[in-house]
């Protein structure tokens, strides 16, 4: 509990900053930004992350269900990094966008129209051009977009304000247009098997707290998020040739099922489709409580809701997941096979 709240505290402090637009709050010293650097340099010499371009997963999920209703297709949008983009894959069916879009089509009985402009190697402050891009003159806001952002922020060294205060401001647009938003909070990067002691445990450290800080930064702004850190964590430390793929830094296949999952529920209910209510249950160990301290925990626990109550308050959600059925799209042109 004494880590929780410290991190809750750091976590706060910095989605003020970036709320008053402060350049960033320092969680390392000047010694350890400097062992950092030494050991991602090593690291990269074995995880150099993977060139491919990611299949096009763009297109119409669930068209079968068209022919028994009159209501509209619903419209899922994607913005993010590699892990949202998908790569690491070969089948446009293997990329969360379309594992999601499937799932969603399977428990809404619509068909879903698939859009995704996330970028390899995007940081946050390029969600300004990927939500311009989404809400383009012409282009049919969606309904619901997920937003995968974080690693390279850290990787990269950008100040955590800055990185929340992008995020929240991508948060507050699309909700303006009128779109739900879903935020896989910064995966756990202590988990990339490559990456040794100490960079592992630092890598661990600031992908939590980033994942924190950009909680409370989507909650104030409308949106929600699950965290995706400790529940991809442990699983991947524990089956690393599964879960990772070729590059050993993106999922594989299995890996991205894994994520999808996990933020299927939390779609769904964005959208009033998911069966069951919107209130904590305390034997799942769901509650409402202040903002900060429930992105802290759930930070350290993937998998977990977070989504804005009354102010201060945050409700904690442990949804049950379901199983993804298999991706397919009534558009092949635009899939890999």
């Amino acid at each position: 509990m004494p880590m929780t709240m410290s991190r809750a505290r750091v976590a706060r402090r910095i989605a003020t900053a970036a709320a008053f637009g402060g350049g960033g709050v320092g969680l390392l010293g000047v010694a350890a930004v400097g062992v950092l650097l030494t050991e991602v340099r090593l690291a990269r010499r074995t995880v150099g992350g993977s060139s491919d371009i990611p299949p096009c997963a763009d297109g119409r999920y669930g068209a079968a269900f068209g022919h028994r209703t009159d209501r509209p297709p619903l419209r899922l949008g994607f913005l993010g990094d590699s892990t949202a983009a998908g790569q690491g894959v070969h089948r446009a069916s293997q990329t969360p966008g379309a594992l999601l879009a499937s799932g969603l089509a399977a428990l809404s009985e619509l068909p879903v129209d698939f859009r995704n402009v996330a970028l390899p190697g995007a940081q946050s402050d390029d969600l300004e051009r990927q939500v311009e891009l989404m809400l383009a003159a012409g282009a049919e806001v969606p309904d619901v977009c997920v937003i995968m952002i974080g690693a390279n922020d850290v990787t990269h060294r950008m100040p955590p304000a800055e990185s929340v205060r992008h995020l929240a401001e991508a948060v507050r647009g699309l909700r303006a247009a009128g779109c739900e938003v879903v935020v896989g909070t910064c995966p756990d990067l202590g988990s990339v098997e490559p990456v040794y002691q100490p960079l592992r445990w630092v890598a661990r450290r600031l992908s939590r707290q980033l994942a924190a800080a950009q909680t409370i930064g989507v909650i104030e702004s409308g949106g929600r998020t699950v965290s995706l850190g400790d529940l991809l964590g442990p699983e991947f430390e524990a089956r690393p040739r599964e879960l990772f793929g070729p590059d050993n830094y993106h999922p594989s296949a299995e890996g991205y099922a894994t994520a999808a999952m996990a933020v299927l529920p939390t779609l769904c209910a964005s959208l009033g489709l998911w069966p069951e209510e919107e209130r904590p249950e305390p034997a799942r160990g769901e509650g409402l409580l202040p903002v900060e301290q429930a992105a802290a925990e759930a930070a350290s626990e993937g998998g977990t809701e977070v989504t804005a109550s009354r102010a201060p308050w945050a409700l904690l959600k442990h949804r049950r997941r379901r199983q993804l059925p298999a991706a397919e799209t009534t558009d092949p042109s635009s899939v890999t096979p």
